[in-house]
């Protein structure tokens, strides 16, 4: 009988689940007004501020990041806004489409995928609205899409400048992997999603909401029901959800979080970083080219260009042989890239792992020689030793 396989992913999402968490995960349900839930939610909240790095509120929604995200576009704007929307992946394009759906008037800051956001041109668009009619700026941190991270630090800045407009930050592969600091920004409202960098399964979103983009959800008059965010607000106050939430994810939330907080935030950091190091560095040991600009690589996933090789042919490959799943391009970039994902509970071994696996097929099909894919294996341990 074959031993059975287990599979490793390596994708910017789902991510890999710890085993404290998944035993979490498998306790009883207990009764969502109970006051046992109150005190897991009121445990999750001051972690989640913590990992936000915020004094602000931190609500936790069942869905995905796209619910935080379209709940900040329809909690805080109205019919008619002009709005901002940077687009250099798939998400940025999502994000357009969203806030058209909800008739916003949009202004497209465009780059071409693969690289990243010119804040220079958010700089500019902003200083030329002198009526203040920009309401908002909406992007996107770490497109996965493309492996780039973009410069919110630099773009937020500008956007404090104009005064008026919000920022609405989609932050969902970065939370949890690079530093976000929401307060020392001034972000208004940041979303990110369960079963990326928190490690825990798909099913939770988290929004971050500023003063002031409260203040903006007085006078907005966009439809809103399960997503109106003054219900999570005012249940908050009570440690409680306004509607029925995923019970057994908060097991999972809350011990992710305390994992979390026993790494520490620089460690987290680090380990992210230190992995990307690796990984984009052995690709182009074993002759690959990264997809993404040098200066601005996610620390979420790694993705690579295959001119000479059918990404998708790739990733079955990989699959097939190590039981290894990576992820492919999308839209235009199907089978042009694929993606690797370093995000969450990824440790060092992972990163060799997925060296080695890529390594053994480039070998196959005669792409390197055995002394490249030594030469990628020494060159990612030099990273991950690094302090």
């Amino acid at each position: 009988m074959a031993i059975e396989q287990k599979l490793s992913l390596m994708i910017p999402g789902p991510t890999p689940v710890p085993e404290k968490v998944l035993q979490a995960l498998s306790k009883h349900p207990i009764g969502h007004r109970s006051k046992e839930f109150q005190d897991l939610v009121e445990s999750t909240t001051k972690n989640l501020q913590w990992l936000h790095q915020t004094q602000n509120d931190v609500l936790t929604i069942t869905g995905s990041g796209t619910a935080a995200m379209e709940a900040g576009i329809i909690n805080t704007l109205s019919k008619g806004d002009k709005v901002i929307c940077g687009e250099n992946g798939k998400f940025g394009e999502r994000w357009v489409k969203v806030a058209r759906e909800f008739g916003l008037e949009v202004i497209k800051i465009e780059s071409e995928w693969g690289t990243p956001l010119n804040p220079k041109e958010f700089k500019e668009v902003l200083e030329e609205d002198k009526q203040k009619e920009i309401k908002a700026v909406i992007l996107t941190h770490s497109e996965t899409s493309t492996g780039v991270i973009n410069d919110l630090e630099t773009i937020s800045s500008y956007i404090r400048t104009h005064d008026t407009a919000l920022s609405i930050i989609d932050c969902v592969t970065s939370l949890g992997a690079c530093n976000v600091p929401v307060d020392e920004w001034q972000l208004d409202i940041v979303a990110s999603g369960s079963q990326k960098g928190y490690m825990i399964p798909p099913g939770l979103s988290f929004i971050a909401m500023s003063q002031k983009a409260w203040k903006a959800t007085e006078k907005s008059n966009l439809p809103k029901f399960y997503l109106n965010l003054k219900s999570y607000k005012k249940s908050l106050l009570s440690n409680s959800n306004p509607y029925t939430p995923a019970v057994n994810l908060v097991f999972a939330l809350d011990e992710a979080l305390k994992m979390m907080r026993e790494e520490g935030l620089n460690n987290i950091f680090h380990r992210h970083n230190k992995h990307k190091l690796a990984m984009s560095n052995a690709a182009k040991a074993l002759n690959l080219k990264l997809f993404a600009d040098e200066k601005c690589l996610s620390p979420s996933i790694t993705a690579i260009k295959t001119d000479e090789i059918d990404a998708e042919e790739f990733r079955k490959k990989i699959k097939n042989k190590f039981d290894i799943l990576i992820a492919g391009g999308q839209d235009h970039l199907k089978g042009k890239i694929f993606r690797v994902g370093h995000l969450g509970y990824i440790n060092d071994r992972d990163i060799i792992t997925i060296i080695s696996a890529i390594s053994n097929i480039l070998l196959d099909m005669g792409k390197i020689s055995t002394q490249e894919a030594g030469e990628a294996l020494l060159l990612a341990s030099k990273f991950l030793k690094a302090d």
